[in-house]
């Protein structure tokens, strides 16, 4: 990696700060008792303020910032900001988890927000195949959720096998765009935000599919396979990628 042309996509802020945990992550937010099957991954977004070095040292402080009421569930958000040793922003991170069976207390539902979708053929329209081993690998950033590795804690969570992480998915959609529409360049990339709409299991093909706007692409992820029940099942919804 000794290479004077290394750049850093926007989505590294979002898998660096668990690269030193070797355990499941701990839910241990305050005032909250969580079972990890209850949780999925809800939502994500990166803004970085200027394009992120590619050595250094960083600190990451994170809030919760808002708790939404959807019934059957509780909507937790999270918000984080990264800065350099002299304190200046590197990137600011937003996400919130999905918890089952902990809604219903009257509070908040939150906003409904959604990302219209050209009507007209994508300026990008092209796949990626994930390995089998896909999620195996990906735990080694340091996100070891059994969700991904352990086919009975995965039935528990009632999925018939383990699934891709979320977050895999963020940073392989957006390195498809980024390579497809932005000329592989990592500093064109001002932010990524998307939601999770559906699971990828490792072996499966994602299908990216981008429109360009001023400012801006458009972006939709779906699973592309010979299983009908699969075929066009989306992946990750409300997508948009913000750009300089």
């Amino acid at each position: 990696l000794d290479n004077d042309q290394l750049q850093v996509l926007p989505s590294f802020g979002v898998v660096v700060p668990t690269f030193h945990e070797t355990n499941p992550p701990p839910l241990d937010l305050p005032g909250c008792d969580i079972n990890l099957a209850q949780v999925v991954h809800g939502a994500q977004s990166v803004e970085v303020h200027g394009p992120i070095p590619t050595s250094g040292s960083a600190k990451l402080t994170t809030r919760i910032s808002d708790i939404w009421d959807k019934g059957k569930a509780a909507v937790i958000w999270q918000e984080g900001t990264a800065t350099d040793a002299s304190g200046q922003p590197l990137w600011t991170v937003r996400s919130s988890i999905f918890v089952k069976g902990e809604g219903g207390w009257g509070g908040n539902r939150g906003d409904a927000t959604a990302v219209t979708v050209p009507d007209h053929a994508p300026d990008l329209d092209t796949t990626y195949d994930v390995t089998p081993q896909q999620a195996m690998l990906y735990r080694l950033c340091g996100d070891r959720n059994p969700l991904h590795a352990d086919p009975e804690f995965a039935k528990g969570a009632g999925f018939p096998a383990p699934i891709l992480h979320g977050l895999c998915s963020y940073g392989i959609v957006l390195r498809e765009v980024t390579d497809g529409l932005l000329d592989g360049s990592a500093a064109a990339v001002k932010g990524f935000t998307a939601r999770f709409a559906g699971v990828v299991f490792p072996g499966e093909t994602i299908r990216v599919q981008g429109w360009q706007e001023d400012g801006s692409v458009v972006v939709t992820a779906s699973i592309k396979s010979d299983v009908e029940q699969r075929n066009g099942a989306p992946v990750l919804a409300d997508c948009v990628v913000t750009t300089a």
